[in-house]
């Protein structure tokens, strides 16, 4: 699955291309990072600050995911997705970036720091890569090798994201409307929307991309207990004291998905 993506990867050390050679990628340099047995690349190059997402949180989502609750976010990326090589920053499990694949026969790559996530993103789609990297530090993509960059909840690197789109390509970024799960964050505690975040999103694609148009997309979810605390489950808020419902609940999902075309 890696090797569909090799010609855009290059070296985190040196920024060299990379070649395959069993179980290892390495660059003419002779720098050399290992896979792991479920099929991610490590080219985090070097100790990263944070691992991402626990085990358990990844499960939730993964059980959460499949089961199509948000499958409305998926099928409006997909929708919107450019032919062309597809990057996921933030692939989490996978989901996303399978969906996009699914309308093209195209590879796709997906970023990620959580190991738990990339065991499921690597083998999400036959199409797909999956590759441990920071985010916030420069990535391992060689220039304007995406025809799309797919940010679902995910950090945003503005730099790096225009480094790496194409002209003419497409950054689509989902991020939670204001009243997203609205109806858990009163009764059950959830971590409320920043209010500030729509500013923050502004600040960090400005100067590298213009913004093309927001849509907002919300599906009403009838939820049994427990697919409400696999919800909860899979977010942040499960480590800051979110309780979790013992009755089925009715709850508003909505978000807005932003296109930005490159400067």
């Amino acid at each position: 699955m890696i090797d569909g993506a090799l010609p855009y990867l290059r070296c985190p050390n040196c920024g060299q291309p990379l070649h395959r050679r069993e179980r290892a990628l390495r660059c003419p340099l002779g720098h050399s990072f290992d896979m792991a047995r479920q099929g991610y690349a490590d080219l985090s190059a070097g100790r990263l600050p944070h691992v991402g997402d626990t085990a358990g949180m990844v499960a939730d989502r993964e059980t959460f995911l499949t089961a199509g609750h948000y499958d409305f976010i998926a099928d409006a990326l997909a929708g919107a997705t450019r032919p062309g090589f597809v990057v996921d920053a933030g692939v989490g499990t996978g989901f996303y970036l399978a969906r996009a694949l699914d309308k093209m026969a195209e590879n796709g790559l997906g970023l990620d720091v959580s190991k738990a996530a990339l065991r499921r993103a690597a083998r999400c789609h036959p199409r797909a890569a999956a590759v441990l990297a920071d985010l916030w530090r420069p990535l391992p993509i060689v220039d304007a090798a995406a025809s799309t960059i797919l940010n679902v909840f995910a950090p945003r690197n503005g730099a790096e994201f225009r480094r790496i789109l194409r002209p003419g390509g497409v950054l689509l970024v989902v991020t939670p409307a204001p009243d997203h799960l609205g109806e858990l964050v009163e009764t059950y505690g959830m971590i409320r929307v920043d209010p500030g975040k729509a500013d923050r999103i502004r600040d960090s694609l400005e100067g590298f991309f213009t913004p093309e148009g927001t849509e907002t997309r919300s599906r009403t979810l009838r939820l049994t207990a427990a697919e409400a605390r696999t919800l909860i489950g899979m977010t942040p808020s499960a480590r800051h004291g979110a309780t979790a419902p013992e009755d089925d609940v009715t709850v508003t999902a909505k978000v807005d998905l932003s296109a930005y075309s490159p400067v």
